[in-house]
């Protein structure tokens, strides 16, 4: 097992059946129990990708967020279609993505990087932008991996010999193209012999930590545990925490930064018991026309994530009888268990298995839930943020500026 086992995101191939470019992605809604790859040959399949977080994580939403322009301009444009037009409908669409979901700055950075550069070379023609597109959103994935990996070498020399490092949601490389921003870290620690373990929350209530990075880890060979999250402060009142190492969907210009709904909690806690509290993002990341964290979009999600559990997972069955039953529930396609109390449950024919996917209420019916998918930590509580052009620190006004100037972060949509 090697970081290098670790699968890659999304990528862009034509469909061997229909001809067409496609994005294709690793589903991470089935993971870790059932590993589908989803493929869209249009921009609306990969904003529902998105806004169903089969694809999810700040730099793949740019990333995707590209290609999904792409997927509109090769695949859904007329070839008589008058560059005027075209230009008018790429603004739409560009703006139709970045709005999937509201949080990660990433997704309008991306769709924005994509839309500008179709004005300011639109004498190329109709088939010239076309094929300028593709290249800049091909372009923006192998950025984005070489960003993590310059990442991932700052921030391990951060770390101690022998460094117990906890981490909340999945920074891995299902948050990006590849790699990965705050698992980059550790992945080139761990390389370097400078990890010790991993403490892995479980991120409630999509448990992107139990699924996800508990997944990432273990493919790539690194010692971790998974805790509840509300076993975190416990660890570091132990001592058994160096560092604390998250991601980041939004950070403004004085540093506060958007992340997974339960970072801020982790970073009180750090100033409590004295451990570093360190962001790692790219300069993408970063919005300068956001003051502070006030002015930062809270997605609110659906209660049910709050109010029940959903789960993936495949059957298989162990003899011809069971094979035949699960064959005649399926025959006409995915199958509704009749389970009582809302629950529901679907099975579906998998190639030689049964893929299983339902969700089981765990709260009484009717109850009221405020979901919100991220918090913003304040500055102060940061000891670092990680990007790939420097390790930025407080005054983060200033040290970020620098480190985004001239990078292409956004400073005005």
């Amino acid at each position: 097992m090697a970081v290098s086992d670790i699968p890659q995101t999304l990528w862009w191939a034509e469909d061997p059946e229909t001809g067409r470019p496609s994005v294709y992605m690793v589903d991470q809604s089935r993971l870790p129990l059932a590993g589908d790859v989803l493929v869209c040959s249009v921009h609306e399949g990969v904003c529902r990708a998105i806004s169903g977080m089969a694809l999810r994580g700040a730099p793949a939403l740019g990333v995707a967020a590209a290609m999904a322009v792409a997927l509109w301009a090769v695949n859904e444009t007329d070839d008589l279609l008058p560059i005027d037009e075209f230009l008018t409908q790429i603004d739409a669409v560009a703006t139709e993505i970045a709005a999937t979901r509201p949080t990660a700055v990433n997704l309008a950075w991306g769709a924005e990087r994509i839309r500008v550069l179709a004005h300011d070379n639109a004498d190329l023609g109709l088939q010239g932008l076309r094929d300028l597109i593709v290249t800049e959103a091909l372009a923006m994935a192998t950025e984005d991996e070489e960003r993590n990996r310059r990442i991932g070498e700052l921030g391990a020399e951060l770390l101690p010999q022998d460094a117990r490092v906890l981490t909340h949601c999945n920074a891995g490389s299902l948050a990006t193209a590849f790699f990965g921003t705050a698992l980059g870290v550790i992945f080139t620690a761990h390389e370097q012999g400078k990890i010790s373990g991993v403490w892995v929350d479980e991120t409630r209530p999509v448990l992107q930590g139990a699924r996800l990075t508990a997944w990432e880890l273990r493919m790539a060979g690194v010692p971790f545990r998974l805790i509840t999250d509300s076993t975190a402060a416990s660890v570091m009142h132990a001592g058994w925490v160096d560092a604390v190492i998250v991601g980041a969907d939004r950070i403004a210009a004085n540093g506060d930064t958007a992340n997974k709904i339960g970072t801020y909690g982790l970073a009180v806690m750090c100033k409590e018991h004295g451990v570093p509290f360190y962001v790692a993002a790219p300069t993408s990341t970063v919005d300068l026309t956001l003051p502070d964290g006030d002015g930062i979009v809270i997605e609110e999600r659906d209660p049910r994530e709050v109010t029940g559990i959903t789960f993936s997972g495949v059957i298989e069955p162990k003899t011809p009888t069971e094979t035949t039953a699960l064959d005649a529930l399926t025959r006409d396609g995915s199958w509704e268990v009749p389970i009582a109390k809302n629950h529901v449950m679907d099975i579906t024919r998998k190639g030689g298995a049964y893929q299983v996917d339902g969700w089981v209420r765990i709260a009484p019916p009717d109850v009221e839930v405020y979901n919100p998918a991220f918090d913003v930590t304040p500055a102060a509580l940061i000891t670092a943020i990680i990007t790939e052009r420097g390790v930025a620190r407080p005054d983060f006004a200033a040290s970020l500026a620098d480190a985004c100037e001239g990078s292409g972060a956004i400073h005005e949509l």
